[in-house]
């Protein structure tokens, strides 16, 4: 029982981590807990491999503001992180993040959050 709740911890220990340094910026922590085979499931679609990733994770930091994690949560192979963040556009956004993490790496991302509220800020800006 002890080396299941040192999994869970440790695969929440590499959410935490790999949310926190997103959203302080620090894009290469947070790649460093990614695998290169990454596949990542978004609202915009499905991205294959850190390269993509990165341009994805890269391409939102510019507009995040501020963020916050509310919760993680973790078992031997997954966890989740649900959040909030800020940006240039929109304040108050939810989200999560749903990650697999193998050999302490995260190999699947699934990004979840309600794309209303920035279509509707988009068409604000637009008039």
């Amino acid at each position: 029982m002890a080396e299941t709740n040192a999994s869970a911890a440790s695969a929440r220990t590499i959410a935490e981590t790999f949310g926190r340094a997103w959203m302080s910026g620090d894009t290469e922590k947070a790649l460093g807990l990614v695998a290169d085979d990454v596949v990542c499931d978004a609202p915009s679609g499905r991205i294959e491999g850190l390269p993509g990733y990165r341009k994805f994770l890269e391409g939102f930091l510019p507009m995040l503001t501020s963020a916050t994690i509310t919760k993680v949560l973790g078992d031997e192979t997954s966890a989740a992180i649900v959040y909030t963040t800020d940006t240039t556009f929109v304040s108050d956004l939810r989200a999560a993040d749903y990650l697999t993490i193998e050999n302490g790496r995260i190999t699947y991302v699934q990004t979840v959050f309600d794309r209303l509220p920035i279509t509707e800020a988009r068409r604000a800006q637009q008039g």
